[in-house]
């Protein structure tokens, strides 16, 4: 078997919050508590288990996600309608705007503790 990401812990103040909020963003589903984990499995299998953690705690991360075309749309407009800001890049220098890199299209928004979440129609380099 080649090597699989397979989970990974993302810190938050509340755990459903945090989970609730990128599945709606994405269009998946919140898993069962698990422990005190709330996880969110992605179409390839990867789940993202969130934990609460004290707020001081927190260092924030940047999670990507390759979407499809579709996908991206319904995201967007989630995100555009529930007053998510964006921007088009990491360092947030072009807000309200999507980037076009590698010929796809790109956005960055923060979850509710501040961590970069990304979503990509193509792979960077590809």
């Amino acid at each position: 078997m080649s090597v699989q990401l397979n989970h990974t812990i993302v810190h938050s103040r509340d755990n459903r919050e945090s989970a609730e909020f990128l599945a709606h963003i994405l269009g998946l589903e919140v898993g069962p508590e698990w422990g005190p984990f709330v996880p969110v499995e992605t179409g390839n299998g990867v789940t993202l288990d969130f934990a609460t953690i004290p707020a001081e705690s927190i260092t924030p991360q940047h999670y990507a996600f390759l979407v499809s075309e579709e996908e991206f749309d319904s995201a967007f407009e989630k995100i555009r309608a529930g007053g998510v800001e964006y921007f088009a890049d990491p360092h947030r220098k072009h807000p309200g705007e999507i980037n076009h890199n590698d010929g796809g299209r790109g956005v960055y928004f923060l979850d509710p503790v501040g961590h970069a979440m990304e979503i990509i129609t193509r792979p960077y380099g590809g």
